[in-house]
């Protein structure tokens, strides 16, 4: 399924996005993952989601006038958490709420602006950092995801299983370095998601205040 899901996120590319502060109210589409499980979202002011043993995405475009940033706040909120798992492991990984963020080279994003998930599954240009909300691992931690072509996709975890409302303040460029290596291309994608198919648990969660820098 994670497989389908780092697909999935790289469509974003492919969609409609707002410069500089980024809203949840226009641009926003949800991609389900299986034709029987899908999370519920809310697009407004912040962006709401109820998971109840499912896992899908919310995602869209980020301008070319955004393709350079190098760093995004934002704040999120947890009120009902699944368990604590090992988002390490393949299969059982669920997470309350995941913040994605999309890289292609500089040199290669125009060409890809159009492309669907088809064109893009296993495209080696595709880099994928996710902040996550959930496991047990400690803050900051790397985890190269399980699913996906090796080296393609992270997991950064910032919080573990629980609830509460925190503020993000992230360096991707830092991020991207110590995942990848170098420095990272164009920022084209943006995507939110829940997880909670493994577990058969319920995620009640928001996100809201976005910022790229």
């Amino acid at each position: 399924m994670r497989l389908l899901l780092n697909a999935a996120l790289a469509t974003a590319i492919a969609l409609p996005a707002a410069a500089g502060p980024v809203s949840f109210a226009n641009g926003w589409q949800e991609q389900r993952l299986s034709l029987f499980s899908s999370n519920d979202y809310s697009f407004g002011n912040n962006l709401s989601m109820v998971s109840n043993g499912s896992v899908s995405i919310a995602w869209t475009r980020v301008g070319q006038a955004d393709w350079g940033s190098r760093s995004a706040s934002w704040s999120w909120t947890v009120e009902q958490s699944v368990p604590a798992t090992n988002l390490a492991q393949k299969g059982g990984d669920d997470r309350n709420i995941s913040l994605y963020f999309v890289f292609v080279p500089e040199s290669v994003a125009p060409s890809l602006q159009g492309a669907n998930i088809r064109s893009l599954l296993g495209n080696d240009d595709v880099r994928i950092i996710q902040y996550a909300w959930g496991g047990n691992h400690s803050r900051g931690q790397v985890i190269p995801s399980p699913y996906g072509p090796s080296g393609q996709g992270v997991t950064v975890a910032l919080r573990q299983a629980g609830t509460g409302s925190h503020s993000e303040r992230v360096d991707l460029a830092a991020d991207y370095a110590r995942a990848f290596g170098g420095q990272p291309g164009a920022l084209v994608g943006l995507a939110v998601s829940g997880d909670s198919d493994d577990t058969d648990s319920v995620i009640r969660a928001a996100i809201g205040n976005l910022s790229l820098g």
